[in-house]
């Protein structure tokens, strides 16, 4: 298969004119002549990825995260971010980024995240104008309500291992049953949440004032993941997509690397505030 057909099986999945305007997806980098027989997934093109790619024989890294996400003017190779567009170019290997356009998706990144929680999906958080179905974050169900504990506790299984693990802010008894997701930052959707009328949101990135206010206010339990942890789910849906199209034409690989940048976690011993 050309790269071209890929990305056109790509571009039909996650369309690039759902993309939110200050995003930057599509191919960044690769000649859509050239010949693809493997691909790898991931979240975030970094250099143990651009390693892994070239290490695997891969001839395209398909990434949610964009590697060129803001204006630049140059990629020469002694920058990081040019470095690994240097490598890629050298390997014969391109490099092509859905971002908020697999966000919005459906199936899309929020789904994926559902997915892996177990969940089943009654429909967006923000839905999208003109495209039923579609829009950001998810909003489902569990089989049986479960204590706020336990739920976390099952997204923490879900999900693969971070440092900073899963934390969960709300009564640890309350029951969970009809919950939101966002994969990424979410915590813009806060009020979105506090609207939807679920037990519990799930989402990366909450920052402590938002995060304080909105339990203190008596919105739902809060689950905080690990960014990366919470679009990994992401990285199977993409490659089942293209295994499906090309019935075995094309080898589809998704990466275990971790690329979470977290590395160290530590507990204080300290004596804190008080309850």
């Amino acid at each position: 298969m050309k790269l071209a057909d890929v990305i056109a099986v790509l571009e039909s999945a996650y369309p690039p004119k759902t993309a939110e305007k200050w995003d930057a997806v599509g191919l960044v980098c690769g000649d859509p002549a050239e010949e693809v027989t493997r691909v790898l997934v991931c979240v975030d093109p970094t250099s143990s990825i651009v390693d892994e790619a070239v290490e695997s024989g891969a001839q395209l890294v398909l990434a949610h995260h964009p590697l060129l996400l803001r204006g630049v003017n140059g990629v020469p190779a002694d920058d990081p971010k040019g470095a690994l567009v240097h490598k890629l170019i050298r390997n014969r290997a391109a490099l092509y980024c859905a971002h908020t356009n697999a966000d919005s998706a459906l199936p899309g990144v929020s789904d994926a995240l559902a997915r892996a929680i177990g969940l089943d999906v009654t429909g967006p958080l923000e839905p999208a104008p003109d495209a039923p179905g579609t829009g950001l974050g998810r909003i489902g169900d569990l089989p049986e309500a479960e204590p706020l504990r336990v739920f976390a506790q099952r997204v923490a299984d879900a999900l693969p291992a971070t440092v900073q693990g899963v934390r969960a802010a709300g009564d640890p008894d309350r029951p969970i049953r009809r919950v939101a997701v966002c994969g990424g930052a979410g915590d813009s959707f806060l009020a979105a949440v506090a609207r939807a009328g679920v037990d519990a949101y799930v989402t990366a990135d909450l920052r402590h004032h938002p995060a304080s206010e909105h339990v203190e206010s008596g919105g739902p339990a809060l689950v905080d993941v690990a960014h990366w942890a919470s679009e990994w789910p992401w990285c199977e849906q993409a490659a089942e997509i293209l295994r499906e199209q090309f019935g075995g034409r094309v080898d589809v690989l998704v990466s275990t690397r971790r690329t979470d940048p977290w590395t160290v976690g530590a507990t204080s011993s300290a004596a804190g505030g008080h309850a």
